[in-house]
This record gives structure tokens, C-alpha cells and sequence, in this order.
């Protein structure tokens, strides 16, 4: 009874320490906001309030790419304000966190679970779209990108000063820069690079106080916090200065499918045994899915070379999936973005610079890491909707303390469980199938505990309501997320943020003193 007692009154100190800050003002909050003493870079015409729904509801659409979540609050979203400049940042910063104001930072809107632009107590989006810009120096092979750049435009603007410059992220040209770097985001070139926070050399960082810091002023223990753990625990992210990576002029490509007929079971399971000790060079993605009510591997592949040596690898890793030279495409590293979006050859590169105005579907994701093989007969329990991305490469090679991202060495693959539906009536039937299939999962892949990537957003591993943080609760999914960097990132969050302004029903908790 005592001991049940002690957690009672700890859930209870929790919540009212981070009540006390400050007491609710929303009023005051929108006079702080249009109020703000910057008149060279004037916020008032870059805040939009529900006094206008047509504006307000387009304007909270526009970068929300989740039907699931295409309904704001009206009782709780106080406003959202489109950043043109640092000062719009630490004028939100400030004024929310005066007010009592929650702050959701959204850069490209690709948050699974919408946590970015959703809360149930009264909120304000900061989005960072509009600053976009992406400077490139190629001597130095150095870049610095604005949170609201998105990877399209990121790859275009490389491509444009150097096609032997890239950088390792991921094959989605619509997502943020600010989210997918922070998050640990991968792509194609993961085996020979590692991911995105592997190569962020400075970052510009608005605190909770509102000032902006660099790598120098913010210290080497936050500046490693922000680098894999999604950011939005710690600060409004800004920029981000990388450190780009060489890729040849001409770089090969590949998608074979294999139906069940073909023998597609017993190639995924050979792909299982060799995708993760392959060069590391080649990154080969295998993707199971339901076409014509048949299932159907696809293999798509990535190789930092030329067509003839690929097949050469394939057919002494991997001869089941019976590669031919006529399989491949040869182009350079900025046309492969297009391959791996299921575009055509012939698509103009100008098509990664788009920015979608609404969200088109209804989906859902989770995520599992895989230690073992999985044998023959749990795949077969696992066909539908799975994508598998393999590691091995620098991956085994970078310690998993190196950032909060924290899986790498030891894992084959991970798995990205992922359904979309277009119809609102499917949504339970939707969400209670991924549920079933991550259920059939349980016995092949990690567990103790069982771990998941921060940039799938899955709400199910667990969660804490909108407006408090219950430290035991954020352990179970935090721990998920980075394992053993956990503690360490409580402990810079409790430096840096100790009052919880930065948060989320998933965010990093600051560490509970003893």
C-alpha cells in the first residue's frame, strides 16, 4: 500500500509542477503574439485564428497529410502561426510558454499520428514551411537546410551544384527537414552512410526561453540530444547544417517482382539471410503486397555503381530472384529519388519541388526490428502490408550511443507495417487489422523491450494525454524508441527544459529527481 501510495502522490507532483508554470491565457497569448516589438519583420499578417475558417481550416490542411486528422479543434487550437523569420519562432516560444500555451511545431506534416498539429488542450502550430532555404557549398561538401525545406527540394538544390554530392535520407520528397532529420531518418544510401543525424554537423535551435543557439552556444549535450530523438522535446529547430557524401555520376536501380508462384517465399527468405552482409553499396528493399488479390514481392534495389557489376553481386548474394541486366536502370543519384516514388523515367526532376495542398488518404504504420531470420512459416503469417528496409553496412559499424537513435548493430532488418484506406467507414476495420498483423509479428521480431522507430509515429507502443507527462508512462514508450539513451536524453531535458514546455503525447520527459 505505501509503495502504491508513493506512485500516486509522484503522478500527482508531476502534473502540478508542470500546471504551476503558468496559468492560461489565451487572449493574452494572441495580444502577446500580434504585439511583438520586430518591425522590420512584422508576425501579425503570418497569424491565422478561427475568427476566418475558411483561411484557418485551409491553412491547417494544407501541411496535414492524415485524413485521420483532418478535423482541427476549434475549442483548443488557438492559432497557427506560418514562421517567415527567427523572430516569428521565439515570439510563438515566448508567448505560449507565458500563457500557458501548448506548442506543436510542424515542418512538413508527415507526423503518423498527427502529434505535430493535434492536442486536446488549447495549442498553437508553429509551421515552418516558409523557411525553406538550402544553401550548398560544394568545396567544402557542407550544406545548411531550414527546418520547412522538404527533401525534394533538399536533393534538387545538391543535384543542381553537384551530381557527385548527395545525402543519405529518406525516398519520401515531401517530408520536412526539420522532423526527418531529427527523428533519425534513412533512405537508400543507409548501408554506406548511416542516417540523416550520422551527418548534422550545427544546428540553430530556439530554446524555451526563446534565444537561438548554435552547436557552440547550446552544448554538446543538447546538440547530441536533438540529433535522433524528434527535437520537438528540446526546442524549435531551425536549420541544419550536414555534412553531404559522394555518389558516382551514374548509379543503377532495380524492381523485380516475384509472386508465391515464382517462388516469392523462398527468395524473401534467402533476401533475410544476405540483404544486411551484401556491399554496402547495395541497399535492396523488400516489400510485400497485395496486387489483384495476389500477393507479390517486390525487390527494389539501389547500387552505387554501374548495371553490369550489380548483376555480377546478384547473382553470386542472392541467384533465386534471377536478376537480369535488362532489370536495371542506369541514372543519376537526383533521377533515383523519382525510381523509388514509382515514377517514371521520363518524369521531369521538377516534380520533387511539389508541395501537396491536402491529405489524400487515411493510413496508418507501425514498426518491429528483426535480430533472427524469420522462418518460412511465420512469413507466410505476414504477407500483407509489410515493408522490410535490411541494415548491416556502416550500420553495425556506428555505436548505438552515437546519437539517441539507437538501432544498429545486431538488427537484419526492420519492418514498416502500413495500410491506407479512402473511405472513413474503413477506419476501424483498418486500424484493427494492423493491430492483428503486429500481434502475429510478436514472436520473430525484438522484444524486452519490443523497439520501434520514432519516425513511424505509433501511438499504440504507448502514450501520455496532451497536457501532462506521467514519467512512468513516457518510460514504456521511450524506451521503445531509443533503449538505453533514454535515461540520458531525461537527464539534458531536465537541464534544458525542466518545466516540460516542449511536449507531445510522446515526448521525452525531463528526468525525476531522486
Amino acid at each position: 500500500m505505501k509503495e502504491a501510495l508513493s506512485v500516486l502522490c509522484l503522478v500527482i507532483l508531476v502534473s502540478v509542477s508542470e500546471a504551476a508554470v503558468t496559468k492560461l491565457r489565451p487572449g493574452k497569448f494572441l495580444r502577446c503574439l500580434r504585439s511583438w516589438p520586430r518591425p522590420k519583420n512584422p508576425i501579425t499578417d503570418d497569424i491565422f485564428t478561427a475568427d476566418n475558417k475558411t483561411t484557418f481550416l485551409s491553412s491547417y490542411l494544407s501541411y496535414t497529410k492524415n485524413k485521420r486528422f483532418t478535423s482541427p479543434n476549434y475549442k483548443t487550437l488557438m492559432a497557427i502561426v506560418k514562421a517567415k523569420h527567427v523572430s516569428h519562432i521565439q515570439a510563438t516560444v515566448v508567448c505560449a510558454k507565458s500563457n500557458g500555451i501548448q506548442i506543436r511545431i510542424r515542418s512538413g506534416g508527415h507526423d503518423y499520428e498527427g502529434l505535430s498539429y493535434i492536442s486536446s488542450v488549447p495549442f498553437v502550430i508553429l509551421d515552418m514551411f516558409n523557411l525553406r532555404s538550402i544553401t550548398v557549398d560544394v568545396p567544402s561538401k557542407k550544406a545548411w537546410v531550414q527546418a520547412g525545406a522538404t527533401m525534394g527540394e533538399l536533393y534538387t538544390k545538391i543535384s543542381a551544384a553537384s551530381r557527385r554530392l548527395a545525402f543519405p535520407a529518406g525516398v519520401c520528397s515531401t517530408v520536412g527537414a526539420g522532423g526527418h532529420i531529427s527523428g533519425g531518418g534513412y533512405g537508400n544510401l543507409m548501408r554506406k552512410y548511416g542516417l540523416t543525424v550520422d551527418h548534422v554537423v550545427d544546428a540553430l535551435l530556439v530554446d524555451v526561453n526563446g534565444k537561438l543557439l548554435n552547436r557552440s552556444t547550446m552544448g554538446e549535450d543538447l546538440f547530441w540530444a536533438i540529433r535522433g530523438s524528434g527535437g520537438g522535446s528540446f526546442g524549435v529547430i531551425l536549420s541544419w547544417k550536414i555534412n553531404l557524401v559522394n555518389v558516382p555520376k551514374i548509379l543503377t536501380v532495380f524492381k523485380v517482382n516475384k509472386t508465391l508462384e515464382q517462388g516469392g517465399t523462398d527468395v524473401l527468405y534467402k533476401w533475410q539471410l544476405v540483404s544486411s552482409k551484401l556491399p554496402e553499396s547495395l541497399f535492396i528493399r523488400a516489400m510485400p503486397q497485395v496486387v489483384n488479390k495476389n500477393i507479390t514481392v517486390l525487390f527494389y534495389a539501389q547500387f552505387l555503381g554501374r548495371a553490369n557489376d550489380l548483376v555480377s553481386i546478384m547473382k553470386q548474394s542472392l541467384p533465386e530472384l534471377g536478376l537480369k541486366r535488362k532489370d536495371c536502370l542506369e541514372m543519376s543519384w537526383l533521377n533515383t529519388t523519382l525510381f523509388w516514388e514509382d515514377l517514371t523515367v521520363s518524369t521531369p526532376t521538377s516534380v520533387l519541388l511539389d508541395r501537396p495542398s491536402k491529405p489524400e488518404k487515411f493510413f496508418k504504420s507501425k514498426s518491429d526490428y528483426v535480430k533472427k531470420p524469420i522462418p518460412k512459416e511465420g512469413i507466410k503469417k505476414l504477407w500483407e502490408a509489410m515493408l522490410k528496409f535490411p541494415y548491416g553496412g556502416v550500420m553495425d559499424k556506428i555505436p548505438a550511443n552515437a546519437t539517441p537513435f539507437p538501432h544498429r548493430k545486431g538488427n537484419l532488418f526492420k519492418i514498416q507495417y502500413y495500410t491506407a484506406w479512402f473511405n472513413a467507414k474503413a477506419t476501424k476495420g483498418s486500424l484493427n487489422v494492423m493491430k492483428k498483423l503486429y500481434k502475429v509479428a510478436e514472436p520473430y521480431v525484438s522484444s524486452n523491450p519490443r523497439e520501434a522507430f520514432l519516425n513511424y509515429r505509433d501511438i499504440d507502443i504507448g502514450s501520455n494525454p496532451s497536457g501532462q507527462t506521467n514519467v512512468d508512462d513516457a518510460e514504456i514508450y521511450g524506451s521503445k524508441y531509443f533503449l538505453g539513451n533514454l535515461k540520458r536524453l531525461m537527464k539534458v531535458k531536465a537541464k534544458y527544459d525542466p518545466d516540460n514546455f516542449f511536449k507531445n503525447e510522446q515526448s521525452i520527459p525531463p528526468a525525476r529527481v531522486k
